[in-house]
């Protein structure tokens, strides 16, 4: 959008400006930082035409604009809020916001509506358009002048040094309404005397030092990187932050209280076969370990005729006997146990919803790697020590919210526990805290952001990225969470109760596979039928071995989750292992008139056919008279679709089963938003072929 080539700006024979070169692309939120006289604001004034450049080139939309008058900048789409506010204090609020519009000539009927969307952002100032501006707050006097030029509505505004002189409650205020206009898609050029303010409220930052550009980059790069740190906070420490070198102006606001801000959770390999040499210790560790730990694994491998001197190789994994959730479900309560009581600090369970609880032990050392690893998939998505983590995941005796917490602590983020749930508390919280990221199950995500839409407050929020697990969720599904959420980054987060819990693996921004944690354990593809090893590439069940597991090693557990593993190195440079999403699970698909389905096939299928949503329930009958299976579908239609495409999209649906999966349903659509939705796992399958008891 806007370009800056070789820029110059002199005040007599001073030069302010030297040679700057800067782009703004459309949309973003940009940050200028520096200490006073820095240059920054002179910047600000040249673009908007207020100081004229001794050299070089401004570029709006590709055209030069070097030179153009005030006027005829607004004109073009820009608006400026000075520093200082520069109001007409003995002029009321409404008419200093006229003067916004008055380069456009906006009047009348497109003023008033104009005025409307100034006092919808900004609620204190319609209580006060009559009074004068000189009797305001400084904080109501900053709003006056942001709203004095969103009057214009700007493609491009310029802030300068919004929250000079404020409060710091007042400067929080003026922030989340400058976090709701980039939402809202307004490219914003933000000058700050705050560094650590500014960087953490835009995506990109340029440095300016004696009227040059020393540096730049993405913002929460430039804040966390030490070297950058100690070059403009000089001598500052926790301490002593007043000998910064900025002072008032600059980095002093930075979270010292957290001096590691770059703390890097990846595993040190750099080859694959450094990563399977450390696989190989692992393994034979965890043989030995559990051979003179635990009973169980002493008799399972005594039946096997193996010998924990046998693993040689990684090849030798599938010599050993598989696991099952059987297996732990028989040892209750403390199942594949392998180190004394003493040593275990907690236990965790599966929710029990397919049958008794597996419950799992931890010794100290568990916790950590568990920690450490949660701690990696939130470094995998990008989230850093400046985001607000808000957890809406389970907490207690399931492992979900306690490892969601633990690892956005370890990696220095604000943890915002609120648990599942509570619908009006997670809206209160998302707009009173500012959580940058949502942590919960894909239908919780797709509850809250059907309920964000509905009240409309996606631009007033200020949600980056939606982590999600423990159930699977279509294209479309996804889709919608993004969309209603104001164009959120979706991330998969994978794990089980048995390992660990979850954090086990991740989806990374390319978002085309899950990595998975390829040090901490391994994974096996088999065959659900023959138990066979399948070869990469191939869709089964995974198998999983912990690699330093102490109290409850895993060997070969069969986790029931149909996936395959990806050869080949992802195209985001990670060395890490990877696997494809969950397809569906080995326990869990149905067979109807002899075809096996997995839930996943169902959401593909639905998913590509436009006008429908993204949730479904699937019935299985048994007639009584006939014995025929009978499998009834419920669909949504998608959000708006009138009534009268039913039909059409029937007619689709069916033909596409009969095509794809070789079935015919009968198929019901129902309204968009009427099948229930749940903050936890939501059952879209009912087998009700079998009524009588099973013996």
């Amino acid at each position: 959008m806007l370009k800056i080539e070789n820029l110059h700006v002199h005040y007599g024979s001073a030069e302010a400006l030297r040679g700057i070169d800067l782009e703004i692309a459309g949309g973003a939120t940009i940050a200028l930082v520096g200490a006073n006289g820095a240059g920054k604001s002179t910047l600000l004034k040249a673009v908007m035409g207020l100081v004229k450049p001794s050299r070089g080139r401004i570029l709006l939309d590709g055209k030069e604009v070097t030179g153009n008058s005030p006027r005829r900048m607004v004109q073009l789409g820009l608006a400026l809020s000075p520093e200082g506010r520069e109001l007409f204090g003995d002029l009321t609020v409404l008419d200093n916001l006229r003067l916004g519009g008055l380069a456009l000539g906006v009047s009348g009927v497109q003023f008033e509506e104009r005025l409307a969307e100034v006092c919808d952002r900004f609620p204190k100032l319609a209580e006060r358009l009559e009074q004068r501006a000189a009797t305001m707050s400084g904080g109501e006097q900053q709003m006056v002048a942001m709203g004095r030029a969103l009057i214009a509505r700007p493609k491009l505004l310029l802030l300068d040094e919004p929250s000079l002189g404020l409060a710091p409650l007042v400067t929080d205020e003026i922030f989340a309404i400058i976090h709701q206009l980039s939402r809202s898609g307004t490219t914003i050029l933000l000058v700050e005397q705050n560094a650590a303010r500014a960087l953490s409220a835009s995506s990109y930052a340029y440095l300016l030092a004696n009227g040059r550009l020393v540096e730049q980059g993405e913002s929460a790069a430039l804040l966390s990187n030490p070297s950058l740190r100690r070059a403009f906070l000089g001598a500052a420490s926790e301490q002593n932050p007043a000998a910064s070198r900025l002072g008032a102006a600059g980095l002093t606001n930075i979270r010292l209280e957290k001096p590691d801000m770059q703390q890097n959770f990846m595993p040190s390999f750099t080859s694959p076969e450094q990563l399977q040499s450390h696989q190989l210790r692992g393994l034979q560790w965890t043989v030995r370990h559990a051979y003179q730990g635990s009973s169980f694994y002493r008799q399972s491998f005594e039946g096997a005729g193996i010998d924990p001197e046998q693993i040689n190789s990684l090849d030798d994994l599938s010599r050993l006997p598989l696991t099952s959730a059987d297996d732990l479900r028989d040892g209750y309560p403390f199942p594949l146990r392998a180190v004394p009581y003493e040593q275990i600090v907690r236990i965790h369970a599966s929710s029990g919803t397919t049958g008794k609880r597996k419950v799992l032990a931890y010794t100290q050392k568990d916790i950590d790697d568990w920690v450490h690893f949660f701690a990696r998939c939130y470094q995998m998505a990008g989230v850093n020590v400046l985001d607000r983590v808000q957890i809406a995941v389970g907490y207690g005796i399931w492992t979900a919210g306690m490892g969601f917490q633990l690892g956005a602590e370890k990696l220095g983020a604000l943890a915002v526990p609120t648990g599942p749930g509570n619908i009006d508390l997670q809206i209160q919280f998302l707009l009173d805290f500012q959580s940058t990221v949502f942590c919960s199950t894909a239908s919780m995500a797709l509850l809250m952001a059907e309920e964000i839409h509905r009240r409309g407050i996606a631009e007033r929020i200020n949600v980056q990225k939606v982590i999600y697990g423990s159930e699977r969720s279509s294209k479309s599904m996804r889709h919608k969470i993004s969309e209603l959420f104001g164009g959120a980054e979706l991330f998969d987060i994978t794990g089980l109760t048995e390992l660990y819990g979850p954090g086990t693996g991740i989806e990374c921004s390319h978002h085309d596979c899950i990595h998975y944690w390829g040090d901490y354990y391994l994974m096996e593809i088999i065959d659900p039928e023959t138990l066979q090893v399948l070869p990469e590439g191939e869709w089964g069940e995974m198998v999983v071995t912990s690699l330093c597991k102490e109290a409850a090693p895993l060997i070969r557990y069969r986790t029931r989750d149909i996936t395959r593993i990806i050869p080949g190195h992802c195209s985001c440079g990670s060395i890490l292992p990877r696997h494809s999403r969950i397809k569906g699970r080995s326990d869990d698909t149905f067979k109807f008139r002899g075809v096996n389905i997995y839930p996943s096939s169902i959401d593909t299928l639905l998913s590509n056919i436009p006008g429908l949503g993204s949730e479904f329930q699937v019935y299985l009958l048994r007639d009584g008279a006939s014995g025929r299976d009978q499998m009834r579908l419920v669909v949504e239609r998608g959000q708006g679709v009138e009534s009268g495409r039913t039909p059409q999209l029937l007619h689709e649906m069916i033909h596409q089963f009969k095509k794809q999966l070789l079935v015919t349903p009968d198929v019901e659509l129902v309204d968009y938003g009427q099948l229930p939705r749940s903050e936890r796992k939501s059952q879209r399958i009912f087998d009700e072929r079998i009524q009588d008891e099973i013996v």
